[in-house]
């Protein structure tokens, strides 16, 4: 078992998430752990294939209860969902739009509402929109299966899911990576642009994860600057600031824990 000697910045998250660490693509999440080495521990809870109706029962096993003082506590928690929610019926991953943006909200409340058991006030929460899709890369990749699958998602059907997304942040003053609006523009606002930063329509390659990093440490460093990887401290101090007569009187967790 590992002692608890850091807090933690956890992406929640389907496979865009999950996939943050993929070999050859440096995600996201690969560099979140870079930065933020020796001062959180970043954790992955990617989740693939899962929607916001599947994913919400799991959020609440990834929580400590509010009392629980062993647990570390998370500092910075990402939500990215919608890609599958926006599937179209029949596809047993759609979610109704109205149900989506209530499953958004319950997750924010688990976190942010005093009445929960896992209320955790000081945790800052980032929203993630979904990407948009490239219906034509989606389509083919899906045509070439074994069986052929038919298009299952819609471009303007994701674009109403990541704007729920934007209006939910808005509206509690959180942070939002719109991811969407990022990767259309970056597109140049043609749907065969989008080939630069993914290769089957939908899972983002190094290109699109770059892009989520870029603005997901922007939106950190601008909306809650405590949690910037430069503004935390190490937990462990400095090989250099170590007492080198009695190295054990310095090397203490920095905030008691040890």
């Amino acid at each position: 078992m590992a002692a608890y000697v850091q807090d933690v910045f956890m992406v929640f998250g389907d496979s865009i998430t999950q996939g943050a660490w993929e070999p050859g693509y440096t995600g996201f999440g690969e560099r979140l752990s870079h930065v933020y080495a020796r001062r959180f521990d970043v954790l992955n809870r990617g989740l693939s294939g899962y929607n916001t109706e599947w994913a919400l029962p799991i959020l609440e096993q990834c929580l400590a209860k509010r009392d629980d003082r062993q647990a570390p506590k998370i500092r910075v928690l990402t939500i990215w969902f919608g890609a599958n929610d926006a599937c179209i019926k029949p596809s047993p991953q759609h979610v109704p739009i109205e149900k989506f943006e209530a499953n958004i909200r319950r997750m924010i409340e688990l976190v942010h509402s005093p009445t929960s058991p896992y209320y955790s006030p000081d945790t800052r929460i980032v929203l993630i929109t979904a990407p948009p899709i490239n219906t034509l890369r989606r389509k083919a990749d899906l045509e070439s299966r074994d069986p052929p699958l038919a298009l299952d998602r819609l471009f303007d059907t994701t674009r109403q899911y990541a704007e729920v997304v934007k209006i939910i942040g808005e509206e509690l003053k959180l942070g939002v990576v719109d991811v969407w609006t990022l990767l259309w523009n970056g597109a140049g606002q043609v749907e065969t642009g989008l080939d630069k930063f993914s290769g089957d329509g939908l899972h983002l390659n190094g290109a699109g994860y770059e892009v989520v990093y870029d603005a997901l440490i922007k939106v950190i460093a601008e909306k809650y600057p405590d949690v910037y990887y430069e503004n935390v401290d190490f937990v462990f101090p400095g090989w250099k600031d170590i007492n080198f007569e009695s190295p054990n009187s310095s090397l203490g967790c920095q905030f008691g824990r040890v």
